[in-house]
């Protein structure tokens, strides 16, 4: 089962421009259809050994929790923030709450998202982990989206793992081509 998709011109989260936009929300609603996903999961996961999994408010955050139950093993979140500035990539900041980010430096975790296409969540949460002294094994998603996160966990020598590796395509706003052609933004990121 695939999320549903909308065409236009739309900003992520990460700063980047793609033309297609996922409906993320509606996609988790049906726990049921997700099934399958979050035990291929699961099973991808295992081999690392964490001890806890953590993810991204909010969807992320939905599948660690159902993920860390399933697994028997501790269950954290980060939320955003705020960004570092809002005319750079990746400057979105995720915290994990007071109450639980004394505990992480006692952990070895796996971050988890819904979907990853350029990880711009799960690297700000890797940054609050690394902030609060917790080790990271592996980053896991329901679905990966084009070969952006690939890279750069590769490069970080951090395990990305999902059950599926589906094609995407983000462009840096300098080198986007709806920006070329003059096509207006249909959507941004809700948060600067």
């Amino acid at each position: 089962m695939m999320p549903a998709a909308r065409k236009g011109h739309f900003v992520l989260e990460s700063g980047l421009h793609a033309d297609t936009w996922l409906d993320l929300d509606a996609w988790i609603v049906e726990p049921r259809a997700l099934r399958p996903r979050i035990e291929a999961l699961a099973a991808l996961l295992l081999p690392f050994e964490p001890t806890a999994l953590c993810g991204p408010l909010v969807g992320g955050a939905f599948v660690a929790r159902v993920l860390a139950e399933a697994m028997g093993l501790r269950f954290y979140f980060t939320e955003r923030v705020g960004s570092t500035a809002s005319d750079r990539l990746f400057a979105a900041v995720y915290r994990l709450p007071g109450g639980i980010r004394e505990r992480a430096s006692s952990e070895r975790f796996a971050v988890v998202d819904d979907i990853v296409s350029a990880g711009s969540s799960v690297r700000a949460t890797l940054r609050e982990l690394a902030d609060a002294r917790a080790a990271v094994c592996a980053v896991g998603a329901l679905m990966v989206l084009g070969d952006r996160a690939v890279g750069h966990f590769e490069a970080l020598g951090i395990p990305l793992v999902a059950p599926s590796f589906e094609p995407f395509e983000s462009w840096e706003p300098a080198r986007c081509p709806q920006c070329a052609r003059g096509i207006a933004l249909t959507g941004v990121d809700p948060m600067p």
